[in-house]
């Protein structure tokens, strides 16, 4: 029996599979190209004065507080500086080999459930102080759907910690990525949680020593005294990944 070929079946069933083929090349090639953005500068980036203060490979640039070694709970995974103590429990405190003054900070991080974490800034490195908090401000890393912080004013995600509440609520559920502004320049202070500003405030001003005096930080000489310092991320000893951490110095 002599089989009649079908052109048109045929013809529609070659151009449905060039067509899936298509669209397959296309979406590996934007996973690719996502992928590998991630923790890079554009040309413009560049030109405007940014500086990568986490290539998305190493800890390179990074060591804990007082320390010239990085606690092993802090890898790179997946492209993002995580802090994983489910096995490994030395972690600490980790801050920026370098100081900066008047800047622009970008990252971004995400929090597992009911975690906690922290962006400290004008960390000051020195004998004098045992603890990163001593000295920097923070801005709370939070998951404000079950931490038992939540339920405390002024300790929620992108709060200025234990000095003023933010007045809109940006951040997204835990495990999904925030994006984080923090501007420091000549006291000016603001904290921007996905594109929404947070916090807005003067920093070394009699007000500003007001609000230390009201808050858990009265008792430290040295808090939010240093206009110059290091970029701290918290170990809180929640799983936190942070990526595409950025900084340009303003002048």
């Amino acid at each position: 029996m002599t089989r009649q070929f079908n052109f048109n079946q045929t013809y529609m069933q070659s151009k449905s599979l060039n067509h899936l083929f298509t669209c397959v090349c296309i979406t590996l090639v934007c996973c690719a190209t996502t992928a590998s953005a991630q923790n890079t500068l554009t040309r413009q980036e560049i030109k405007e004065g940014w500086k990568l203060l986490f290539d998305g490979k190493s800890l390179k640039g990074w060591h804990n507080f007082l320390s010239n070694g990085i606690g092993s709970a802090w890898s790179v995974k997946d492209g993002a500086i995580h802090l994983d103590k489910t096995v490994k429990k030395d972690g600490g405190d980790i801050v920026t080999d370098g100081e900066y003054e008047n800047f622009e900070l970008a990252l971004e991080w995400k929090i597992a459930p009911c975690g906690n974490s922290g962006i400290m800034f004008n960390v000051v490195e020195s004998a004098e102080y045992k603890f990163v908090w001593q000295t920097g401000p923070e801005m709370q890393v939070l998951d404000n759907a079950c931490h038992p912080d939540a339920k405390i004013e002024k300790h929620r995600a992108g709060n200025l910690y234990d000095l003023i509440a933010s007045p809109i609520e940006s951040v997204k559920p835990a495990n999904e990525w925030n994006l984080v502004k923090i501007i420091s320049n000549k006291g000016h202070l603001e904290f921007w949680l996905n594109g929404v500003k947070q916090v807005e405030t003067t920093m070394f001003t009699p007000a500003w020593e007001a609000m230390i005096k009201n808050s858990k930080f009265k008792d430290m000489p040295g808090f939010g005294k240093f206009k110059k310092g290091k970029i701290s991320l918290q170990d809180h000893g929640d799983l936190v990944w942070y990526r595409n951490i950025k900084i340009r110095e303003l002048r």
